[in-house]
């Protein structure tokens, strides 16, 4: 989505903690420092389903992460759909979905 030069950024605390931790989780399976998820789950005190919910978010196209972490995320986009839905794996339909949040 294009951003207008007036448009404030609006960062997203949870979603930010959420990518932090996911890439985090994914470079610590990446090494082999952990095997699973599940390895992460009980390292962490979390449920799998948390774990697994999150390491998605390193599905999402360089772009987009970006867009979060500038703040400039679609304003209906939450970490509550982010974890529920499971965005397509090709980065151009990932933007088209995106990009029809807030039109």
């Amino acid at each position: 989505a294009a951003t207008l030069p007036d448009q404030q950024p609006e960062h997203d605390a949870s979603m930010l903690v959420a990518l932090s931790r996911a890439y985090h989780w994914q470079r610590l399976l990446d090494t082999g420092v952990v095997d699973s998820g599940s390895d992460i789950a009980r390292r962490e005190g979390l449920h799998q389903t948390t774990v697994n919910e999150l390491l998605r978010l390193t599905l999402l196209s360089p772009t987009l992460v970006n867009s979060i972490l500038d703040g400039h995320q679609p304003k209906t986009l939450s970490l509550l759909w982010l974890k529920n839905n499971l965005p397509p794996s090709d980065w151009g339909e990932q933007h088209a979905l995106f990009d029809a949040f807030d039109a």
